[in-house]
């Protein structure tokens, strides 16, 4: 267990962090809703905050005052252990309370942890904060894609920011890693911070198999769309099929055609599409398509960790064809913190690596995200196996 002191710098840094992010935005875009998906920043802002007072200061706390008795109303999210919350597809209508009070309330939470944190060193507490601190940082990148998702549907397309950097080049010729077939070690295996869902460790046989080295490129997704595959049945599930058709999907989520040049927006406006890019905001079932298109498949999420040390990762969460499931012997904790992982582990699809988002000291070879098949509004992308 690290040192209190530690934990004390990680918390405030990744305090000050999620309101760093929230940093350029207008008072009018914090309460913006415009999909049932993506949660208002004042709601993050929120929500994050509760989630410290709620499992950490009501507990070790002595004689704990609460902030506002209605902010566990507003600021729960799925927490059925803790009791009534504001349906999610409300969150948008909460113009109170205030970003200010929101902030307040913030403030408010940092120092009573801050001073518990001074006079406490219990081990448990140290755990549920560690997870506190990954949870708020899970926020930290859901934020910045709801950000894009407000301003990119906003008809003036705003820009965020000048220095968030979407888009890194990979320079190297595209090849493909082969892997032998064999018995091979997943899951989380050392003393760092890991959710549940990446326990317990165990053994898989993987045929042999290759992977690419690289993401799809845009200009390779670009190819797919003018070959007209999203008119093209035969690539796509039968549920994939069926949203092509009722959502008239015809490109990735941002992209717009002008005068027959593909540009897409971004946090730093809009802008021409970059062909050497990785392609990302990508669903499973475009992902699925376009593999089959290749004449390629996804990887397994096994195949993807058995391999990921001799590529590199990070820009890009990578859909991969394992169904979101629990390892072997996957045991739930007791308690709210129970309903963390576990009651998600049915309709969803498995995606590896990290993206561009995702906030320092958070990304690990480990980790299982993970989203139903149509979503597509996270910075996801696309590697190849076969």
């Amino acid at each position: 267990m690290v040192s209190t002191d530690t934990f004390l710098d990680f918390f405030l840094e990744t305090r000050e962090h999620t309101e760093a992010i929230c940093k350029p935005l207008e008072i009018e875009d914090y309460v913006v809703q415009p999909i049932i998906d993506v949660s208002p920043p004042k709601w993050h802002l929120g929500h994050t905050t509760w989630f410290f007072e709620e499992f950490i200061l009501k507990t070790y706390v002595k004689s704990y005052t609460v902030f506002d008795e209605d902010f566990s109303f507003v600021f729960n999210s799925y927490y059925e252990t803790v009791g009534k919350r504001v349906v999610r597809a409300d969150r948008g209508n909460l113009s109170r309370p205030s970003v200010k009070k929101v902030y307040e309330y913030r403030q408010y939470v940092t120092q009573a942890v801050k001073r518990l944190l001074e006079s406490n060193e219990d081990e448990t507490l140290l755990a549920v904060l560690e997870i506190g601190i990954h949870h708020e940082k899970q926020h930290q990148e859901l934020l910045l894609t709801d950000i894009k998702y407000i301003l990119g549907n906003n008809p003036l397309l705003p820009k965020y920011s000048d220095y968030f950097k979407e888009f890194t080049i990979e320079k190297e010729a595209q090849s493909w890693i082969s892997m032998s077939e064999g018995i091979y070690e997943i899951g989380h295996n050392s003393t760092d911070f890991c959710f549940d869902n990446e326990l317990g460790r165990h053994k898989v046989y993987l045929h042999d198999y290759q992977i690419s080295n690289k993401l799809v490129t845009n200009a390779e997704y670009i190819e797919f769309i003018k070959a007209d595959e999203y008119k093209r049945f035969d690539l796509w599930h039968a549920a994939g099929w069926d949203w092509v058709q009722q959502y008239q999907i015809t490109s990735p989520l941002y992209w717009h055609e002008i005068d027959g040049i593909w540009h897409y927006y971004t946090l730093n406006g809009l802008t021409e599409v970059d062909l050497d890019a990785p392609v990302t905001h990508i669903s499973y079932f475009e992902s699925f398509a376009f593999a089959q298109y290749k004449g390629c498949r996804l990887p397994t999420e096994f195949e993807w960790e058995a391999a990921q040390n001799q590529f590199n990762w990070g820009q890009r969460w990578e859909w991969t064809e394992s169904a979101y499931l629990p390892y072997p012997n996957y045991k739930k904790v007791d308690g709210a913190l129970g309903e963390y992982n576990g009651k998600f582990m049915v309709n969803q699809k498995v995606l590896r690596g990290s993206s561009i988002a995702t906030p320092n000291k958070h990304a690990r070879h480990t980790y299982r995200n993970f989203f139903p098949t149509d979503l597509k509004w996270q910075f996801t992308g696309i590697r190849l196996a076969k």
